[in-house]
């Protein structure tokens, strides 16, 4: 398994399955940014003029990997250190609640339920990077989970979100699961990254058998 992929996964999602989402320079590439933030260097070659170019059209963004060298007036607003966890089997639990697969007509909905959990990484167009997953209660979304990065033989686990009134009931559990054996059916192995200091989360993810490959940055880059 090509797992040293996953120490630059936004290049090689870029460069393999989501090749159509880049935005592509000599050394760089950034997925477009109304479907996600992110960028990913293969060296550090010109990486002032890149990262220029791309901060004039989104002034707020992530570089996954190593620390950037930056140009003015850009400036790291935020190393967010993440453990990178794989599972690689798929999950035994009984699912109890109805899963239903998200389409357009849910993309608001979900878009406004990722942001008010977890601002800040989820766009208007990056339910169309993978497959979402949802579970309702009197017809209203209260909990997500869906496909971000993808490569070949890799998809990112993302989108992790319950609504703060539905909490405590097993839905993420159930919707991991869901997600997880989804990518195992596609012949892929799955793989998220989670926050090292989001503590509960890191125990959910080892109880469903992810486990941890490495730390890997998301540098928040913002302009001055």
């Amino acid at each position: 398994m090509t797992y040293y992929k996953l120490d630059n996964p936004v290049w090689y999602s870029l460069s393999e399955t989501h090749k159509q989402f880049a935005l592509e320079y000599s050394n760089a590439k950034f997925y477009k940014p109304d479907y996600c933030p992110f960028g990913g260097f293969i060296s550090s070659d010109n990486s002032i003029d890149v990262l220029g170019k791309y901060a004039s059209l989104i002034d707020n963004f992530y570089i996954v990997g190593e620390q950037p060298v930056l140009p003015a007036p850009l400036s790291i607003k935020k190393d967010l250190v993440c453990l990178q966890m794989i599972c690689y089997e798929k999950i035994k639990i009984e699912l109890t609640e109805t899963i239903l697969k998200l389409n357009q007509v849910h993309s608001r909905t979900l878009y406004e339920l990722v942001n008010r959990v977890q601002p800040g990484y989820f766009r208007e167009k990056t339910n169309l990077l993978g497959d979402y997953f949802g579970i309702f209660k009197n017809d209203k979304l209260v909990a997500v989970t869906g496909e971000r990065m993808k490569m070949d033989d890799l998809t990112e686990v993302s989108a992790v979100v319950t609504d703060p009134h539905h909490t405590g009931k097993g839905y993420a559990k159930q919707l991991i699961a869901h997600v997880t054996n989804n990518i195992f059916n596609q012949n892929k192995t799955p793989y998220l990254h989670v926050a090292e200091t989001n503590l509960g989360a890191i125990q959910l993810y080892e109880k469903l058998g992810f486990k941890l490959r490495r730390k890997i940055s998301f540098w928040n880059i913002v302009s001055d």
